[in-house]
């Protein structure tokens, strides 16, 4: 069972790896302009980062800043029920499913 299971987790590890543009320029930095509430920050360099950049088909293989992850826009800070931080807008295709260079805001 867990056997069958390991290998597909590694095939589709293997394929979103392979998926992600390695000749694609990373996305520009650019100072944090959006305040956004996001579930987790965690570092470019995670594979988590590096998973959902591959889905959406962009390069952070060079960047070493902090990426927001499953993020929306804040409208009323009182509702946000996981990180507040200042972040690059990201663009809407992304779907909030990713943002970049994301500092926590503290009140």
């Amino acid at each position: 069972m867990f056997s069958k299971l390991s290998v597909v987790v590694a095939s589709v590890l293997i394929t979103l790896a392979a998926a992600i543009p390695q000749g694609a320029p990373p996305p520009p930095v650019t100072p944090p302009t959006a305040f956004m509430c996001c579930a987790s920050v965690v570092s470019s360099m995670s594979t988590t980062a590096s998973l959902i950049a591959g889905l959406l088909g962009v390069n952070i293989s060079s960047l070493n800043v902090p990426i927001g992850l499953s993020c929306s826009p804040i409208t009323v800070i009182s509702n946000c029920n996981g990180v507040i931080v200042i972040c690059d807008a990201p663009p809407a295709e992304w779907g909030g499913l990713m943002a970049i260079n994301c500092l926590p805001v503290t009140f």
